[in-house]
């Protein structure tokens, strides 16, 4: 096989679009030691890409050399594939990028008085001469698969191509916080970076202040695990970039990302792809980065070990999240009219709030089974969470002040005010103790002197009876009656009868939206989920004092305080400093 022909097929496999071009030659630049990387491209990378560094750079002979097929300083014997320490090894990228473009490299080794420039069109060297120019390399690379016309039709549009340089290059910078880095991109400056000590600073640069992050850190004998993840209670999107690295090294993994749905799943059910900077560190013994054309997968030697540790790393650290702030905004200064009617004697407004500490009005006293005295257990995990010593509570221990239209808990403790949604939080407290009373055993239930029948549609029907076994585990006894009717003869002692046809419908919503190879955990946490929300003290529903501050206890007590296995948010805070600022006490 001819050399510009075998180069052309490793194009295909190395050089995707513009972003792989960009991602090589930084690549190499960081190999080289550069402190300072600045990345030019035009019309998205199609027209220009040029890449400088103050690297080590290439003396004449390493220059000419690297821009054949193979030639590569960095492994010299097949025993160095099993601990690869550099970012590039094999020796394929720059003769690949150089036979589908216009292709210039221009470097001069430290210390040395001029450097050496390499031209290559199509593959063929067109000319090697001396230039004077400054330590380190410049690579440029002009018309991109000028010479594949069919490769170049499926590149996106100049914007497209652009987005994905600019996301590449940003990733690169997040992992490497002590090297400065600039892109411009059709004359504007997408990226400026200057070093920084770490990476909080260099995340300060590149996504503003974002106090929703919780910061991870973790070591195991000679694994690290650090990095920054989105709260479970955060209320933007429920899709985030999500960059992972190993050993300094941009990768996607599947063990990696169902290790991090997995901690996310464990305090909710809701779906969501959440946004993660984390940085794995270990022995590159340990894992094979040569598997894949583009280095984007690495396989690890112990899989499950690395997806344990990711685990409960991040449910540790989300364990802690905070709950999300609340932004006072002062007032406008009121002008009164000059003249004013009095008020009538007595006067008092009318507010649809509850701030007093006794018992409702109305004789609405009577208190939901589902948080009768009784039932009280203190617990503090559930199920499937395993808490690092040391680790506290979400919250702290809040005093209740009482209700805002019969909804809304108002409580306080050092830190600030909360506004805690009772249903939400009853629904987190009833989720845990199921799911903890579920690995005991199953979960207590009440038989029914006069059977349910409810009428379902037949998937739904279909949906249930395939689950009988986890719903039984649950409390539920059911079975189809025949028709379209399925007949319930018991239901969890957490429920009261009323609430046990809604439980069911709702059941087989929840059961029905599963995929057949859906795990039995995760089908079990749907229903528990289900249970805790119908189970759960209701919004307009007066409560007392003593039933606010039982709430709140076993709140705190909870494992994840800040979000309802749904997914909604349990509270929302006004800190003091907040508060303070208002008043103009800062």
């Amino acid at each position: 096989m001819p050399g510009d022909l075998a180069n052309q097929i490793a194009a295909g496999e190395v050089v995707e679009r513009p972003a792989s071009v960009v991602k090589e030659l930084v690549e190499n630049a960081i190999d080289a030691g550069a402190r300072r990387i600045v990345i030019t491209t035009e019309l998205g990378g199609k027209k220009l890409i040029r890449v400088e560094d103050d690297g080590a750079g290439m003396v004449p002979e390493d220059a000419v050399l690297a821009v054949e097929r193979h030639a590569t300083s960095k492994i010299r014997s097949a025993a160095d594939l099993d601990g690869i320490a550099s970012l590039g090894f094999r020796g394929e990228a720059l003769p690949s990028i150089a036979s589908v473009s216009h292709f210039m490299l221009r470097s001069r080794a430290r210390e040395t008085v001029s450097g050496t420039e390499v031209r290559i069109h199509g593959g063929a060297v067109a000319s090697v001469r001396e230039a004077g120019m400054p330590e380190g390399t410049s690579v440029e690379v002009a018309d991109l698969f000028y010479n594949l016309p069919a490769r170049r039709k499926f590149l996106k549009s100049d914007a497209a191509e652009s987005a994905q340089v600019s996301k590449l290059v940003t990733q690169l910078a997040l992992c490497y916080p002590e090297i400065g880095f600039t892109l411009t991109s059709a004359g504007r400056k997408v990226v400026e970076c200057p070093p920084v000590a770490g990476l909080r600073d260099r995340l300060y640069q590149l996504y503003g202040d974002r106090p929703d992050l919780i910061e991870v850190s973790r070591g195991t004998g000679d694994v690290t695990l650090t990095g920054y993840v989105a709260a479970l209670a955060e209320q933007g999107p429920t899709r985030g970039p999500q960059n992972v690295f190993v050993n300094r090294r941009i990768v996607r993994d599947r063990t990696i990302a169902h290790a991090i749905i997995d901690a996310y799943s464990v305090a909710s059910i809701k779906e969501r792809s959440p946004e993660v900077h984390l940085f794995l560190s270990m022995p590159p013994t340990a894992l094979d980065v040569n598997v894949h054309p583009t280095k984007a997968e690495v396989r690890f030697r112990d899989q499950s070990y690395v997806h344990e540790m990711i685990r409960r790393t991040l449910g540790d650290a989300l364990g802690r999240g905070p709950a999300p702030e609340l932004q006072l905004v002062a007032p406008r200064p009121y002008d009164a009219p000059a003249t004013t009617l009095p008020l009538p004697a007595g006067y008092a407004p009318t507010y649809p709030s509850r701030w007093t500490t006794g018992p409702p009005q109305g004789g609405r006293d009577d208190p939901p089974p589902s948080i009768q005295a009784s039932d009280v257990q203190r617990t503090d995990a559930a199920s499937g969470v395993s808490r690092t010593e040391g680790v506290g509570p979400t919250i702290r221990p809040m005093i209740a002040l009482g209700q805002f239209r019969d909804t809304f808990i108002i409580a306080v403790d050092d830190e600030g005010i909360a506004i805690v949604d009772q249903h939400v939080a009853h629904e987190r407290v009833l989720f845990e103790r199921i799911m903890e009373r579920l690995t005991a055993g199953r979960i207590e239930s009440q038989r029914l002197l006069a059977p349910l029948l409810v009428e379902l549609p037949a998937g739904a029907r279909q949906t249930l009876t395939q689950h009988a076994v986890e719903l039984g585990r649950l409390g539920f006894e059911l079975e189809e009656f025949g028709g379209s009717e399925v007949r319930v003869t018991a239901v969890p002692a957490l429920l009261r009868r009323e609430e046990g046809e809604a439980a069911v419908r709702a059941l087989a919503d929840d059961l029905e939206g599963l995929d057949r190879g859906s795990k039995v955990e995760e089908a079990i946490k749907r229903i528990a989920a289900t249970m805790a929300c119908h189970a759960a003290v209701k919004a307009n529903y007066p409560l007392t004092a003593e039933k606010m501050a039982h709430i709140l206890e076993e709140l705190h007590r909870t494992a994840y305080s800040t979000i309802c296995p749904h997914g909604r948010p349990v509270m929302l805070r006004l800190t003091r400093r907040e508060v303070e600022k208002n008043f103009q006490r800062i």
